[in-house]
């Protein structure tokens, strides 16, 4: 079970982060579109610096489960590193359940309203030209930690199958 349920929400969250990452390709060209069209014309546009914006959002808000999955997230190892794989996958158990799921589960509930209240808005842009789709970016906050919460689950199975021995 906790083999399938890891699988599951490692598929989804490569899945994700594989996606995603197109967007630098997107945000690398508007850029240069938008550096050229400025510099080159003296003619820029409010929604192609936004996109930019929105794309850059995008990629670190919605990658960053896919980074937790792959260990490349920030970790001061001073000791860590010298951990048995067992002493490890309780630092890590320990970790997920004290700090990863209390700050998701508090971004979630703290952002949930902000993004609905958006969302009955369809709030835009403030700025004359820019993009109407300001709801879509803020519903990243909450989706972001609900990301990074089923990725934690995903951690927390690994970490329960190492300690119970299913996995070195």
């Amino acid at each position: 079970m906790l083999e399938k349920t890891q699988s599951l929400i490692n598929n989804f969250n490569e899945w994700i982060g594989r996606s995603v990452a197109w967007f630098i390709i997107a945000m690398v060209i508007i850029t240069f579109f938008n550096v050229v069209m400025r510099y080159g014309f003296n003619f820029g546009l409010i929604a192609i610096q936004e996109s930019v914006i929105y794309l850059h959002s995008f990629v670190f808000m919605l990658a960053i489960a896919y980074t937790y999955k792959h260990n490349e997230h920030v970790r001061v190892d001073i000791f860590y590193s010298k951990y048995s794989d067992s002493q490890k996958a309780w630092t890590d158990f320990l970790g997920t359940v004290f700090l990863l799921f209390p700050f998701c589960i508090y971004l979630i509930f703290s952002s949930w309203e902000y993004a609905s209240n958006s969302w009955q808005l369809l709030e835009g842009s403030r700025e004359a030209g820019g993009l109407p789709l300001v709801f879509i970016l803020k519903t990243l906050v909450p989706l972001m930690p609900i990301l990074l919460l089923l990725q934690g689950i995903s951690a927390m199975c690994n970490s329960l199958m190492t300690i119970t021995s299913k996995r070195k």
